[in-house]
């Protein structure tokens, strides 16, 4: 699963570099990033939150309890849900001029609507295969396979990475003035977004099948479903009440540029790559052993695991926060920059990835939160921390808007982001204390402290270095900052490693050890070679 993970944001951010190197940080990509993003929500709203905390759990028990192996509850679960995905499918397109403006609101640019709503028109019908994919992940996973729906994303980057090569092909450009909805270029890019969705889904099937799982529509109501209504309705507001949020930030950023979203949307796609490898991985491992341990009146051992999972977090991504923040801008030039049309879109979208990095340990604690609470059956309480956190976060978008030139809005917007979720962090902590009793707070705080200044140390050896090199003035910007990249991690990683080593910083000890019995093994065979 973390090979698949890691595959699959590498993929995915590859996907992302291409997009902006085919579409640029305009117009066009905004509001084809607006669009493709209303699926998910829509989705997730549905039935993505729900999948995650409270059908799973019916699905194992289903299989424990029923005499035929849960197998006529899983095909009534599926005819329900696929029946209520194709009918929000439907009524999403109806809606979508309704549902666009929501997100674009009263853009200055004439063109962002229009387009924005012919984007929707071809990615809403994701809706469905969003949700029938989720589906089937979960009838799998609950079952004990993991590895399709693991790989089924990496396909989907595979498939839009070809579309964008064919969007290339075609001549021409996306007409903006006026937008035409049989235009090429745009329905091959609409088109064959929802086609790498499709494909997502349906590459499951031949997995269904291998676990012997036959599908045949079965209609009715179970008595489990209704249980855990309650539940599933404080995940749908949980959801809900994020994406208040995302409109509230989306509107503020396209009304300062239209390019704003597609700017603020890569900076936190970036942001995300760490933290889907490592914190998502780390999350994979933990969750059922707290789980466990809450379901059995172990407390100790679910603040035991709360406790490293919140040291861990530190040492995997303050260092990287750290180098997000001084090289930020190096990043997205060399990621974003091929084309020197981009490189003014590009430095913005660094600086917008510098001044919000602080918040990726932050989230990645809120996120270990939310686990502890599923794992203790409360799925009220992270909804409440949800909106303090988007009601602390609305003020500051809404004065990021007011106070700042229209080229630096993006900017707060990134920086009221992960401010946010440093008061998450903090009102869930405190409520995790209230819940489970004393934390090990002193102790946490203590590792991320020491990790902080190594990171700080790693980070300036790396800053002075990259700033001496002696590199050509004739390079280009993409030349430049993949050089400037490579040094500052060479000298960066070792430097921060030797610096929490002599911190003390116990969680890196199994890092130091396994080099040092490998250095072991290579320098006396080198030895004896010669």
């Amino acid at each position: 699963m973390a090979i698949a993970s890691l595959v699959s944001r590498v993929t995915g951010f590859l996907r992302q570099i291409v997009l902006v190197g085919v579409l640029g940080l305009g117009l066009v990509n905004s509001s084809y990033t607006v669009s493709n993003n209303l699926p998910n929500i829509i989705y997730e709203l549905l039935i993505g939150g729900v999948l995650s905390s409270v059908l799973i759990p019916l699905l194992v028990r289903a299989q424990t309890e029923d005499e035929d192996g849960g197998d006529t509850y899983t095909r009534r679960l599926l005819t329900l849900a696929g029946s209520a995905l194709l009918l929000a499918t439907v009524v999403a397109m109806v809606a979508a001029p309704l549902i666009t403006s929501i997100y674009v609101g009263a853009a200055d640019d004439a063109a962002t609507g229009p387009l924005t709503t012919a984007f929707a028109y071809l990615l809403l019908p994701q809706i469905f295969f969003y949700g029938l994919g989720a589906l089937f992940g979960a009838i799998l996973n609950s079952r004990g396979v993991f590895g399709p729906f693991a790989w089924a994303p990496v396909l989907n980057n595979v498939v839009v990475l070809l579309v964008l090569g064919v969007f290339v092909l075609i001549p021409g450009e996306i007409s903006i003035d006026p937008v035409r909805m049989g235009e090429p270029k745009l329905l091959v890019l609409g088109l064959g977004t929802t086609l790498g969705i499709v494909v997502q889904a349906a590459v499951l099937i031949p997995a269904m099948r291998r676990i012997g799982f036959r599908y045949k529509p079965t209609w009715g109501w179970d008595r489990r479903l209704t249980e855990t209504g309650g539940l599933a309705l404080w995940v749908v507001g949980y959801v809900l009440i994020g994406q208040i949020g995302l409109v509230v930030t989306t509107n503020v950023a396209i009304a300062a540029s239209p390019g704003g979203p597609a700017t603020y949307t890569n900076a936190w796609l970036l942001l995300q790559v760490p933290y889907g490898i490592l914190g998502v991985s780390m999350l994979t491992a933990l969750m059922p052993r707290m789980s466990r341990a809450a379901a059995e009146g172990r407390t100790a051992d679910v603040v035991a695991d709360l406790a490293l999972g919140s040291r861990l977090s530190a040492v995997f991504l303050v260092p990287i926060s750290a180098l997000i923040t001084v090289f930020g801008t190096p990043i997205a030039l060399a990621l974003f920059a091929w084309d020197a049309d981009n490189v003014p879109g590009a430095q913005v979208l660094g600086s917008a990835l510098a001044v919000s990095a602080f918040g990726l340990l932050p989230y990645a604690i809120t996120m270990l939160q939310l686990r502890v609470f599923y794992a203790l059956a409360d799925s009220r309480t992270p909804t409440l921390v949800q909106v303090f956190t988007v009601g602390v976060k609305i003020p500051m978008l809404l004065l990021a808007g007011a106070v700042l030139p229209p080229e630096q809005v993006v900017l707060g917007l990134a920086a009221a982001n992960s401010a946010s979720f440093v008061f998450g962090a903090v009102l869930g902590q405190f409520l995790l204390r209230r819940r489970l009793g004393p934390l090990p707070t002193l102790e946490v705080l203590g590792t991320m402290a020491s990790v902080t200044v190594a990171a700080l140390l790693g980070t300036f050896v790396a800053f002075g270095v990259v700033t001496l090199l002696p590199l050509p003035a004739g390079w280009s910007a993409p030349a430049t900052a993949w050089t400037s990249l490579v040094v500052a991690l060479i000298v960066a990683a070792p430097a921060m490693l030797a610096a929490m080593k002599l911190l003390r910083v116990k969680e890196v000890d199994g890092v130091v050890d396994r080099f040092s019995r490998l250095a072991a093994r290579v320098i006396p065979r080198r030895g004896s070679g010669a």
